[in-house]
């Protein structure tokens, strides 16, 4: 899946190798004020990306041959509520998806640190749980990786980061063209995840102690802020090369080691694929924005 400053495209290999490629506006019904507001459009674009990518993976599952049959349950609820029960499902799923990566690496560290009690000075324990978060999730990277799912996945996202690469070049969006650029790209997700964990030691170092529940509530409250700080960083970062941004990505291509892997000629095709039709037509150089 690719997004463009106008358009957005998915592209997907069906069973019988050819490729299907879907476009839709990028911002529906035109770009809004929000979507330019520093901090503020950091938010909305991880909420629209969470909402466009689960999509995104269920739809691609379905052209690409893997869709699984429904549940007695979920056939009951399609049944009697149609479309609307299906998008419920969707988003019930994403729900689970989010609890679930907040557990792990938002309570599980607060509530580990906070055993040790007076055992660390209050200071160092932010930094523990940042300490922690970060540990705990390259260990998460570096488990999926090893699945064969997962490892064909992390090669369709190199041939992404390539595909960009060649474009950004200005070269033709060639197999042959795309192939000579590297698998690892500054403004990727895998990098942004890696910033907000950061980001999210100095925004959470404000909070309290005293509750865990209060802690992880109030972690939540500035989330989004934690968020759109950490969009600005790898915005800037990708923007522009000199030392500082260099210092500053250079953790998040190390990490895309994990998360990226070399792709083959069948994998280029369909990034190509989908990044032809996200390509501005005017000619502008606004890309991502």
């Amino acid at each position: 899946m690719m997004r463009g400053p106008h358009q957005s495209a998915m592209a997907v290999r069906r069973p019988d190798k050819s490729i299907t490629t879907e476009t839709w506006e990028t911002f529906s019904g035109g770009k809004k004020w929000y979507h330019s507001v520093p901090i503020v459009r950091g938010c909305v674009s991880f909420v629209e990306s969470l909402r466009v990518g689960y999509r995104c993976l269920m739809r691609s599952a379905d052209l690409a041959g893997y869709e699984e049959e429904p549940s007695a349950f979920e056939k009951k609820l399609i049944d009697k509520f149609g479309k609307k029960a299906s998008d419920a499902l969707t988003y019930l799923a994403m729900l689970i998806g989010v609890v679930a990566a907040v557990l792990l690496f938002m309570v599980l560290p607060a509530f580990l640190v906070g055993l040790l009690g007076d055992l660390i000075p209050d200071w160092s324990r932010t930094i523990l749980e940042g300490v922690l978060k970060i540990t705990l999730f390259v260990l998460y990277l570096a488990v999926v990786s090893r699945s064969k799912d997962m490892h064909r996945m992390f090669q369709y996202h190199g041939a992404e980061h390539k595909t960009i690469a060649c474009y950004e070049a200005g070269e033709e969006l060639t197999p042959e063209n795309v192939k000579k650029y590297t698998r690892f790209h500054p403004r990727c997700g895998t990098s942004f995840l890696l910033i907000v964990l950061v980001v999210s030691v100095l925004v959470f170092s404000f909070v309290t102690w005293n509750s865990l529940v209060i802690r992880v509530l109030l972690k939540l409250v500035l989330l989004p802020v934690t968020v759109g700080i950490s969009f600005e960083i790898i915005r800037y970062a990708g923007r522009y090369s000199n030392p500082l941004t260099r210092l500053i990505s250079a953790p998040g291509l190390w990490l895309q080691r994990l998360t990226t892997a070399e792709p083959d000629t069948e994998h280029i095709e369909v990034a190509i694929a989908s990044m032809l039709p996200c390509i501005p037509s005017d000619g502008s150089d606004q890309w991502g924005n």
